[in-house]
């Protein structure tokens, strides 16, 4: 089977970084910062979580993961309070990031149905309770083991509906997602990326726009995009982004990335420089 996380994580990073390890009490709100998720892991409740409109009962150890700066509402005991470890997540690219952008506004997960965690959530717990030498870094670097071990479940169980882990999901459509990510320069045909797929052109065509709710030709481009965002905020020259994400000319990357963003690379890269 191939790595479906694998390149993903390995362009688009997501970094952890713990602030609150201990009991919460009464009514604490967490305002959402821009460009921070955060994920919060519940050893003991209950709480009640408020976030818009909508609120959830965690009666049992749970794990809460918002993706995007969202504002929520914790309440719990006043006295005995709820025993938590929080950490904010940071997604390379921020909201572009295709991880971030691909998940629902909320995630909540019972602890023990989180398949192959037990081991790494009692060493997280154990270490963001005491206060050993080396605490901080190694509670943020389980932070991000358990983010991977989430997305893995989502995308295993088919929880995601619609989307990039939609389509990771999917038993065929994910070997032609894996391939793109993994050769975005080469010039994909839907004919080439059907044969990968093992489906004929029209039944994957069909099922990824089902699947994904575009055409195999868009997400491609949306990829290529990101990838040269991420450069250009490197530093790299446009000539060189193009020829590596499979573009022949800056000319022809500037006209897919007003397509898929509306603005042109210097566009963009202006307004990402003011937003830093």
């Amino acid at each position: 089977m191939v790595d479906r996380l694998a390149v993903l994580l390995d362009r688009f990073s997501v970094s952890a970084q713990v602030f609150h390890a201990g009991a919460l009490c009464g009514i604490n709100t967490l305002e959402g910062e821009a460009g921070v998720g955060q994920l919060h892991l519940i050893r003991r409740g209950p709480l009640e979580v408020f976030h818009g409109d909508t609120s959830l009962q965690i009666d049992r150890p749970s794990l809460l993961l918002y993706p995007r700066a969202m504002s929520h509402r914790f309440v719990s005991d006043a006295e005995k309070g709820a025993d938590m470890a929080c950490a904010n997540l940071r997604f390379e690219g921020g909201a572009q990031n295709p991880i971030c952008a691909a998940l629902p506004d909320v995630v909540c997960l019972p602890l023990d149905g989180i398949f192959g965690a037990s081991d790494v959530l009692a060493l997280l717990f154990e270490e963001a309770f005491t206060q050993r030498c080396g605490r901080t870094a190694l509670v943020n670097r389980l932070f991000e083991v358990v983010m991977i071990q989430i997305l893995r479940q989502l995308m295993e169980t088919g929880e995601v509906k619609g989307g990039m882990l939609a389509g990771l999901s999917h038993p065929r459509l994910r070997n032609a997602i894996v391939a793109m990510h993994e050769a975005p320069s080469k010039d994909w045909t839907l004919d080439e990326l059907a044969r990968v797929a093992g489906m004929s052109r029209s039944v994957f065509a069909t099922h990824f726009r089902e699947a994904l709710g575009i055409t195999p030709g868009q997400y491609l481009q949306g990829w290529r995009v990101g990838l040269a965002q991420q450069a250009l905020q490197r530093g790299k020259p446009l000539k060189v982004v193009a020829s590596d994400v499979g573009y022949g000319s800056e000319a022809a990357l500037s006209r897919a990335f007003k397509a898929h963003s509306g603005l042109s690379p210097r566009e963009w890269k202006r307004q990402a420089g003011a937003a830093a």
